[in-house]
């Protein structure tokens, strides 16, 4: 724009990369999805100097033709390969840069017009100099950040000044000329549609990588307080609590202070730099898989993560992912408990917002905190939240908790203009941090109550190796999506914040179920999860390397020729290495012997490393239920193992969150049994399937597989024996759920169960649950469980799966049981 020469514009770049340091993303021809035999153009959002410098300076480092080499069209030539979307515009001193049409690109689409079989590829290049979010009414807001307007060359000199050693330069896949051109009447048309498609790209870019424009705290505190919603809200506090209408402003105003994030892009650049140092102190690499996926839905709209919750690492983790991946960290959901010393203040910048774990009893607070996600989510910030409310103990996915879906979805039928994306994520660990304060949980302790001190304890743990964590991102799905499949014409009403319609129960029990399968199908499988799987389904929790080897290669065999999902993720490396592996992180140990070397399990290390079995449990749950039929019987027609893994299937999938309908099951057992047999697992016979020869690999590969689902198979069969030998009408529901418990608690101490969910209460009441809706039992007036002739033809099947000795001891158990409550109602009527 001055005339400058290319020696002196190298000049200016190698001066101005003196100070500047930049990280590219996208700049890969995959990437970009680029036709190296078609002509090439960098779109960039405006035409300052500055820009244009770093963007070649990203061309040459990932090797991709210059921007300021000519581009040759049929009859004409362009002087350079770059164009842009707006240019300083105003008098002098006070120019700010304004939407263009480029001369550059009406000869672009002239050509393609006049040449239908031209294709030129337009790269849209975005450059953030920082990544701070725009803050209103802040005095130094374009000092201090690269924003969403900035206003001139004099500004810019002070953005590069203040965020040049922290450049981010993003490429996005290239867009095709002729495409365009095809889809309009005329040139002029074309050339409008494609300088709007540019525009809304970069807007959509800036808002994933920035952020919407964000407002300072004070001011959004005060807009907040004087919504509508609020002010009602304040005034009927102020006649319930019969107290100042002023003094229940100001509560509201505590509540919106204690709520609200604060978000300094000063203080996410510092966690940055620690984290990256705690990470690769105590883990061997962070993996982050299916980002890509991510990155499209940030430009779709709001975007709500929803990880699974298994450490206090994963809020951090997952934030320090999506900003070295050029994305906005999102705004999380945290609870009040981390609102502690120091800490809340650094968890409050680096994006938390807090919440009280109840909102009962208090509609104050609670429309403050709805008004806020409202605020949120309708302005476009993206958010995290955890639907299960607190860590996981036992290394499942939970039940998902309503609270946080019922605030999103209610906000988004008051306002849809803006779609809502949700993106599970799994954070799969191969030792977790907290690891031996679950044990402490599990085994009966009392949660610790977070604090200071107990965090600057923890630090001591750097000195530990915690293995690699994969961070996977699954499908994203839009909210309009689940509201439209339950609702078809949800939009035709109007709602405000006290809308509950009657069809909403039925959304929201969607949405959790799409989360949960969502988180589950991203699973990752590592080396712990593998060889803790197939080590727990052995008696003594021993077995020969060798063998253990053969079992984790078998595994990932199967897997990987019938998938549980597109999602999920495989380890490197072979069950041998795997062993050593796991052995170095000191969670198996090795007894040599002449014959072979044995890899056991000691100590709380078997009940630590069902955890880690559970993570993938869900992945392997239906080939081990088909082999499970295997058991006790040397051979079983087809139709009869479809028949009887239909029938549990409900229930496993309900617990594990397994992603296929019922009524969609038959073909996927089908397939399962194919690749089993293909693996001569199962052996075709002219009528049934046979089990392979006892002795022999592939059978005791199969026993290991079934194994697997066992134990769940033997809790279900704990809750069916109770309720036969207690009698229908003769049990409630919670008496059914509480006898349960004791019963599976008992049978754990007296055959050497380690797996701790054996016992817990809420997978038997989902138990319970999931007999009710199956009509299996009814509950009658009384609230006494009923129960007819369908509850013995399951005891019945039971057989075909559990051994007679297995069946024999929980029923003994169980008569147990039953006389010990006699006995002590005996001794209370006394």
């Amino acid at each position: 724009m001055f005339g400058l020469g290319s020696v002196f514009f190298r000049l200016l770049r190698k001066l101005l990369f003196l100070w500047v340091r930049t990280e590219v993303d996208g700049a890969d021809k995959d990437s970009l999805q680029i036709d190296p035999d078609k002509p090439l153009i960098y779109v960039l959002q405006n035409g300052a100097i500055s820009s244009r410098m770093v963007l070649e300076g990203a061309l040459k480092k990932a090797g991709l033709p210059s921007s300021r080499l000519p581009l040759k069209l049929p009859g004409r030539s362009l002087k350079r390969s770059f164009f842009f979307t707006s240019a300083p515009q105003g008098p002098l001193f006070r120019k700010r840069y304004s939407p263009v049409i480029h001369d550059h690109l009406r000869q672009l689409v002239d050509a393609a017009e006049n040449n239908p079989q031209l294709d030129v590829q337009i790269v849209p290049v975005s450059v953030f100099w920082g990544r701070s979010p725009d803050k209103e009414q802040s005095l130094f807001k374009l000092i201090m950040s690269d924003t969403w307007s900035v206003s001139g060359r004099i500004w810019q000199f002070f953005v590069i000044l203040f965020h040049g050693r922290n450049t981010l330069i993003q490429f996005s896949p290239a867009i095709s000329v002729q495409h365009l051109v095809n889809e309009s009447a005329s040139a002029d048309i074309a050339t409008r549609k494609v300088a709007r498609v540019l525009r809304v790209h970069f807007r959509r870019v800036r808002q994933a990588t920035l952020g919407p424009d964000l407002s300072h705290r004070r001011t959004m505190v005060s807009t907040l307080i004087r919504s509508a919603p609020v002010r009602q809200a304040i005034e009927s506090t102020a006649q319930k609590e019969k107290i100042t209408a002023a003094k229940a402003r100001h509560k509201a105003f505590t509540y919106a202070d204690e709520i609200a994030s604060n978000v300094s892009m000063a203080t996410i650049r510092f966690l940055d730099i620690l984290l990256t140092w705690v990470w690769n102190k105590i883990y061997n690499g962070v993996k982050v898989n299916n980002i890509d996926a991510v990155k499209r839905a940030a430009q779709q709209g709001s975007v709500i993560y929803v990880p699974c919750h298994r450490s206090h690492v994963d809020y951090l983790l997952l934030s320090y992912v999506l900003f070295n991946n050029g994305l906005m960290v999102p705004h999380i959901a945290a609870g009040i408990n981390l609102n502690m010393p120091i800490v809340g203040a650094v968890l409050r910048r680096g994006g938390a917002f807090f919440m009280r774990r109840s909102f009962k009893n208090n509609q104050l607070y609670a429309t403050v905190f709805n008004e806020y996600m409202h605020s949120m989510l309708t302005k476009g910030y993206p958010v995290e939240y955890f639907v299960e409310g607190g860590r996981s103990r036992t290394g499942r996915t939970l039940e998902p908790k309503a609270g946080m879906l019922v605030m999103t979805a209610k906000s988004y039928l008051r306002d849809s203009r803006k779609p809502v994306v949700f993106v599970p994520v799994y954070v799969g660990y191969e030792k977790i941090i907290e690891a031996r304060s679950y044990l402490g949980e599990l085994k009966g302790k009392k949660k610790k109550k977070e604090n200071i001190l107990v965090l600057f304890k923890s630090l001591k743990k750097l000195r530990n190796s915690f293995g690699q964590v994969n961070v996977n991102f699954g499908a994203p799905f839009q909210l309009e999506d689940v509201l439209t499949e339950v609702q078809e014409d949800w939009r035709s009403d109007d709602y405000d914040i006290d809308s509950r319609p009657p069809w909403l129960p039925q959304a929201i029990a969607l949405l959790s179920q799409k989360v949960a399968v969502g988180i589950n199908n991203a699973a990752a499988i590592n080396p712990v999860n593998m060889v803790a799987t197939v080590l727990l389904t052995t008696p003594k929790l021993a077995m020969d390397e060798r063998m253990l080897a053969e079992h984790c290669d078998k595994i990932i065999t199967l897997l990987g020729q019938n998938p549980y999902s597109e999602q999920m993720t495989f380890p490197a490396g072979t069950g041998a290495d795997w062993i050593n592996y796991t052995q170095n992180m000191r969670l198996t140990t090795r007894q040599q012997q002449n014959l072979g070397d044995i890899i056991s399990l000691e100590g709380s290390s078997a009940i630590l490393l069902t955890y880690y079995r559970n993570n993938i449990l869900h992945l392997l749950a239906l080939p081990a239920l088909v082999a499970s039929m295997c058991q006790n019987n040397a051979r079983m027609s087809r139709q009869k193992i479809v028949f009887l893994v239909k029938a549990i299937y409900p229930y496993i999938k309900s617990e594990l969150f397994l992603r296929w309908e019922t009524k969609d099951i038959v073909p996927v057992i089908d397939s399962w049994i194919e690749t089993l047999c293909n693996n001569s697992l199962l052996i075709r016979g002219r009528d049934a399937l046979h089990r392979p020869i006892s002795g022999s690999r592939e059978a005791v590969f199969l026993h290991a597989l079934a194994r697997i689902i066992i134990p769940t198979l033997e809790r279900y069969y704990v809750a069916i024996a109770i309720l036969r030998r207690s009698g229908s009408g003769s049990i409630t529901a919670a008496e059914l759920e509480s006898r349960s418990t004791q019963m599976a608690e008992r049978m754990s101490i007296l055959h050497g169960l380690n797996a701790p969910e054996f016992f817990d209460k809420t997978l038997f009441r989902n138990f319970i649950q999931n007999l009710r809706e199956e009509r299996i039992i009814e509950v009658n007036e009384a609230g006494h469980i009923t129960y007819d002739e369908n509850m013995d033809r399951i005891g019945d099947d039971a057989r075909l799966v559990l051994n007679a000795e297995l069946r024999q001891s929980i029923l003994q158990v169980a008569i147990d049981t039953e006389e010990t409550k006699a006995d002590e109602k005996e001794i209370k009527a006394a």
